[in-house]
C-alpha cells in the first residue's frame, strides 16, 4: 500500500519479557515503471537533410500529380509522404500489419532495393493493385541507392479509394 519507490520505516511495538521494545523494519518497493502502448520508432519524425546530402524522390498520384521532395537518407517513403501531406494513408504507422502504404516503385529503381521480406509480402498479398514493383512504403528506406526514385501511388487502398 505504499506508493512510493522510496524505503519506508515502519515501527512496530512488542511486549518481550513485560517491557516495550521498539523495532524497525524496512520495506523497499521496486521503483514504478512507465506506462506506454506505441513504440517510438513508430512515430518518427522526419528531420531536414544535411547540406550537400539531399535525397531526391518523386511521388505520383493517383491523379497524375507530380511532387519530389528533397530528402534524407534513413527515412522511410511512408514518413516522407506524411511529413509532406501526401495522401500514403499507413493505417498501421509503420509495423507491417497492413497494406495501406502500398506504392509502385519504378522499375529502375526496385531492382537496386533489398528483397521484400516475407512479412512484408504478406501484407502485399492483401494489397489493392499488386504489380511485379509493389513494395510497401513504410518499408522503403531513402539511401544514395535510391537517390531520384519515382513512386506510383495506387487509385486504393483497403482503407481508402481516390477518385480520378
Amino acid at each position: 500500500m505504499f506508493r512510493s519507490a522510496l524505503a519506508r520505516t515502519l515501527r512496530a511495538q512488542t511486549v518481550a519479557a513485560g517491557r516495550r521494545q521498539v523495532v524497525k523494519m524496512t520495506i523497499q518497493t521496486p521503483p514504478q515503471r512507465p506506462f506506454s502502448v506505441s513504440s517510438v520508432l513508430q512515430h518518427k519524425h522526419v528531420e531536414p537533410p544535411e547540406p550537400g546530402e539531399e535525397l531526391h524522390c518523386t511521388f505520383i498520384t493517383p491523379n497524375g500529380e507530380k511532387t519530389t521532395l528533397e530528402v534524407a537518407a534513413g527515412d522511410s517513403l511512408l514518413d516522407i509522404a506524411h511529413e509532406h501531406d501526401i495522401d500514403l494513408e499507413g493505417a498501421c504507422e509503420g509495423s507491417l500489419a497492413c497494406s495501406t502504404c502500398h506504392v509502385i516503385v519504378d522499375p529502375d529503381y526496385y531492382e537496386k532495393m533489398e528483397e521484400p521480406g516475407d512479412e512484408e509480402n504478406d501484407m502485399l498479398d492483401l494489397a489493392f493493385g499488386l504489380t511485379e514493383t509493389s513494395r510497401l512504403g513504410c518499408q522503403c528506406i531513402m539511401n544514395k541507392d535510391l537517390d531520384g526514385i519515382t513512386v506510383t501511388l495506387p487509385s486504393a487502398t483497403r482503407n481508402m479509394s481516390f477518385q480520378k
